[in-house]
């Protein structure tokens, strides 16, 4: 695999490195020992999956509070994403920037989202599904968000969402005292 860093401390795309030939590719998308090399948290905990119908489906701005943050491994599988984080650790040098990058079934990049990090995105064709490894089971009661649309993050989508959930339409402004991790 080959691992690129973000604009984001801690965050990086992920490229697997295929192995090929006329039946084919073999390629690995996870590896312990190479997460660890570079500091990155190697825990797996669950797994899940992401499937939206529709193009311009947006879901988000997501993360897990009050010690239960977790980091993830998310790709692809199926369609495009525009694929967006946002650093809400504040002692971080890039507290409040955000990231995006488009994660597809064709290109097969991976997206590694430290703790600390929210994390959305909004569908390029209908039909899209990710793929997450996470590091820690899900807490209901430690599941937040920031709105996917607040000016202070300046996140430029693709276009107007087409569907998105009461949910991730109603989180409030984003406050650091609150919301920062």
């Amino acid at each position: 695999m080959k691992f690129q860093e973000t604009t984001l401390q801690g965050a990086y795309i992920v490229d697997i490195e295929p192995i090929a030939d006329e039946r084919g590719f073999f390629a690995r998308t996870w590896c312990e020992r190479e997460f660890r090399e570079r500091g990155l948290n190697p825990h797996l905990k669950q797994a899940s999956l992401s499937y939206n119908h529709r193009k311009g489906t947006l879901r988000g701005m997501h993360f897990q509070t009050d010690g239960h943050q977790e980091s993830k491994l998310i790709r692809c599988v199926a369609g495009a994403v525009f694929d967006v984080i946002i650093d809400l650790r504040k002692d971080s040098p890039t507290f409040t920037r955000h990231f995006e990058v488009v994660l597809s079934q064709e290109n097969r990049r991976m997206l590694y989202v430290p703790e600390g990090f929210a994390h959305g995105f909004q569908t390029l064709t209908d039909g899209a599904e990710l793929f997450y490894q996470i590091s820690r089971f899900y807490s209901p009661e430690h599941a937040s968000g920031v709105r996917w649309n607040d000016p202070v993050f300046g996140i430029r989508w693709p276009e107007p969402p087409q569907v998105i959930s009461a949910r991730d339409q109603s989180f409030p402004d984003f406050d650091p005292e609150r919301n920062g991790l």
